[in-house]
């Protein structure tokens, strides 16, 4: 194993961790309200989870704005823009998260009117939403720091912080629906609880291991490049926004088709989302190391990274196609025990076979083009293939049904990483 593959998999394997506890946080929370004596309570935790992961989704961009500027910053050693970025990407973290809590009433309606929850669900869901939404500003700084984390290719803080958030969870979550006698509220108080624990942490570790670089800090252009800093995360935001439209549209499309065609996709999902948590890890990899290198303008060290990340996509995508070829029916039948959803899912699980070759591509520039800080590259690809997805479903749902669904499914996955290879080629390649 050489030194590129050495440093992408201290970097990717501590991710992939990561990754695999983040749906835990809400999946121990329906384990929890699963067993208080009324379905209405797991309701509401599906919805006040469905609002919270759709808004911290859409502010992606304080982690990946973040890990591609450090990273670029430290190639080039100058440890005063490294520290300028943590302060700055904070302080904004914390400015959108005080504009959350001043429109948490209309934000709160909004988010209502989209998912429509039921009548008896929907008190305890803004119950639920009430007491979480002051956790905003410990999430949204914390994306910040786990960004700047990555971007000094240090991804063992960010998996300690997350799984000693699951532990906090289930700590502060049993203690007082079971301790205190409390209900949806001892829930969203023990998340809330979690997320403040992992800030916390994240800052401590951050004065433990990087205070020294505290003494680079000059308070001067602190906001000087304030404009490339929004320049870049305009463009993330805007692209997070184009792959919300297609999930959600997803869903909703095989939601009309009726409860079992939509627990068949959702179960499908699943597995795309199991590919995904390893792929990503290797996307944070190029962020780090592909950041890293363009910033020394090592043109030699970036080409040799990128060379080894398509390896190791190729290991990774041929594993897992082969796994859901073989296994495919067996996972699926560990995801749910109902029959109708088994029988109907066998139509459809050649598709989750083409997911991963079709993926794969995107997951690595996306990883790279966040290091590089070309976002535009990311939002044309994806506001493109968005596009694509759309109109390949309008024009295939009335003779493949849901077959079409997966089929717009699979050329946007796979378009996505057509036009980032050729955006690399026409508009990034001659500046390495």
């Amino acid at each position: 194993m050489n030194i590129r593959d050495r440093q992408i998999l201290q970097i990717a394997l501590p991710s992939i961790v990561s990754n695999i506890t983040v749906p835990l946080l809400g999946m121990i929370d329906v384990a929890i309200v699963g067993h208080m004596g009324s379905p209405v309570y797991i309701g509401a935790v599906a919805v006040g989870s469905m609002i919270f992961n759709l808004v911290y989704w859409l502010f992606g961009f304080l982690r990946m704005g973040s890990s591609g500027m450090t990273s670029q910053a430290l190639g080039r050693r100058d440890l005063t823009e490294v520290m300028r970025l943590l302060v700055r990407s904070v302080l904004i973290a914390l400015a959108i998260a005080l504009l959350l809590l001043v429109l948490q009433i209309p934000m709160k309606w909004a988010a209502f009117a989209l998912i429509g929850p039921t009548d008896d669900v929907a008190p305890f869901a803004s119950t639920y939403f009430n007491i979480v939404i002051w956790g905003a500003p410990a999430s949204l700084a914390l994306f910040s720091l786990m960004g700047w984390y990555i971007g000094m290719q240090n991804t063992r803080i960010p998996m300690f912080i997350s799984i000693m958030q699951n532990i906090v969870n289930i700590l502060a979550s049993l203690t007082l629906v079971y301790g205190f006698g409390m209900k949806i509220e001892g829930v969203a108080l023990g998340t809330v609880i979690a997320q403040y624990a992992g800030f916390i942490v994240a800052l401590g570790l951050l004065t433990r291991y990087y205070g020294r670089l505290f003494q680079y800090f000059s308070k001067d252009r602190l906001f000087s490049d304030i404009r490339v800093f929004f320049n870049v995360n305009r463009d993330i935001f805007l692209r997070t926004l184009c792959l919300v439209a297609v999930n959600l549209y997803f869903t909703s499309a095989g939601a009309r088709q009726g409860a079992v065609i939509l627990s068949v996709n959702t179960v499908m999902m699943q597995l795309y989302l199991f590919f995904s948590y390893f792929m990503d890890g290797f996307a944070y990899a190029g962020e780090a190391l592909g950041g890293r290198t363009y910033g020394a303008r090592n043109g030699v060290a970036f080409r040799e990274t990128l060379n080894r990340l398509w390896l190791w996509m190729l290991i990774v995508t041929t594993a897992y196609t082969l796994l859901y070829i073989g296994g495919g029916k067996w996972i699926v039948s560990l995801l749910t025990d109902e029959p109708q959803v088994i029988e109907a899912s066998s139509d459809y699980l050649w598709w989750i076979w083409l997911i991963p070759a079709a993926g794969c591509v995107a997951f690595i520039w996306d990883g790279v083009f966040i290091g590089l800080t070309a976002t535009r590259g990311m939002l044309v690809s994806s506001f493109v293939s968005a596009l694509c997805f759309f109109a390949v479903y309008l024009l295939t749902e009335p003779f493949l049904g849901n077959h079409g669904l997966w089929l717009s499914l699979v050329i946007y996955l796979s378009m996505r990483g057509v036009l980032q290879t050729i955006w690399y080629r026409l508009r990034i390649i001659n500046g390495i």
